[in-house]
């Protein structure tokens, strides 16, 4: 629909911690994208079910609950191909072979600007 108020390009931060999950999603924000923010896997996918203009994927590896960062990636990659995926982790560096097809990875801690090339990477 030509003229709507559909949000594009937003970009669901997933991170067990609420203050790295914060900054998360302020840099994001200030990189000009709409941020939606989950505490676990649980959390994301009801989201991922309820938002479609979700369209970025960015996960921690290592978060409680019912799934890890990679495990989500996995589920979010088979359940909804079109989302980006873009993993982080300040403690694991997993080998390409353990990410589903297309997800990249940045290592914390990361700059601004490293973020920004990141999603820009994903197309946005």
């Amino acid at each position: 629909m030509a003229g709507s108020a559909r949000l594009t390009n937003v970009v669901l931060v997933v991170e067990d911690e609420a203050l790295v999950r914060m900054n998360a999603a302020d840099l994001i924000r200030d990189l000009g994208f709409e941020v939606i923010e989950a505490a676990d896997a649980d959390h994301a996918i009801s989201l991922l079910e309820s938002v479609p203009e979700i369209t970025v994927l960015f996960t921690d590896i290592q978060m409680a609950g019912s799934m890890d960062g990679l495990r989500l990636a996995a589920v979010v990659r088979a359940r909804w191909p079109p989302v980006a995926l873009l993993i982080t982790s300040g403690q694991l560096s997993p080998p390409t072979a353990d990410m589903p097809t297309g997800a990249r990875f940045i290592p914390k801690p990361y700059l601004p600007l490293q973020l920004k090339d990141h999603l820009r990477s994903l197309g946005l």
